[in-house]
């Protein structure tokens, strides 16, 4: 969701906590307003020559049938390393998620908060090779090849009545740059992703991970040192997700039929 910058209520405090509670991470995000992008780099000491090159492909319908109901099917492929698939379910409550799934080494259960919003999610990942999401955005191999069966399985029990992995399209690619970084006045790492939209714009988000019991003092001090960094606190907040779906399609539903 994309939402203005802002303060929690005390209720909404209160349910972000409990569902942390019950979840395996927290990871704490800040989109940082275009205007805003090269001091932030510059100040943060973001060097893009350090940075890893990501290449994401999303699947969905042209009328984002997956998203309505709240499931999102990604593939990477990543600079130097294997890629990767995921299959995300959100918003879920984590005692509502069956006890096998919840056992899943490859299940992650996690609660995004950014300025003014959070939601929790539950992802279900697996490597891929970047050959094969290749092949796959070329039309030379099948999308759902590309997932685990755990991943197909999961996918059946929560997308639209009706909907496989062969009436997906493909969105995307979106040209993502990510890097790490460590600031000794912060004493954690925080990680920073630079995404590319074809028709020339650009989300930069800041992002760092943590516990549950952590999370109010990991946002305070991220807080305070993006702010004596410059960095704004009170931009509006994008989802890069939601912004990749949103414009390819918007790109597929325009496209010439033949």
């Amino acid at each position: 969701m994309a939402t203005a910058a802002g303060r929690l209520s005390d209720e909404e405090l209160m349910e972000l906590l409990a569902l942390a509670r019950k979840s395996d991470s927290v990871e704490l995000k800040l989109t940082v307003p275009a205007s805003d992008h090269r001091a932030a780099i510059s100040e943060l000491g973001l060097d893009p020559l350090e940075a890893q090159i990501r290449q994401v492909f999303f699947f969905d319908t042209p009328d984002l049938a997956l998203n309505a109901v709240g499931v999102v099917a990604r593939a990477r492929r990543i600079q130097g390393r294997a890629g990767d698939t995921v299959v995300k379910l959100r918003p879920v409550d984590p005692d509502g998620l069956p006890a096998e799934l919840r056992l899943s080494p490859n299940v992650v259960v996690e609660v995004d908060a950014m300025p003014g919003g959070f939601v929790c999610s539950a992802s279900l990942k697996a490597r891929a090779d970047a050959p094969s999401v290749r092949d796959v955005a070329l039309g030379k191999r099948s999308a759902r090849k590309l997932f685990s069966k755990e991943q197909r399985t999961f996918f059946d029990a929560h997308a639209p009545d009706g909907l496989a992995f062969k009436d997906l399209s493909i969105l995307g690619p979106i040209f993502v740059l990510k890097q790490n970084f460590a600031p000794r006045e912060l004493g954690r790492r925080m990680v920073a992703e630079l995404w590319f939209y074809p028709d020339g714009s650009r989300i930069l988000e800041l992002s760092t991970k943590c516990t549950a019991t952590d999370a109010f003092q990991v946002a305070a001090e991220a807080r305070s040192y993006l702010g004596e960094k410059g960095v704004s606190l009170q931009g509006r907040q994008e989802t890069k997700t939601k912004a990749a779906l949103t414009f390819f399609s918007k790109q597929l539903r325009e496209a010439p039929t033949a």
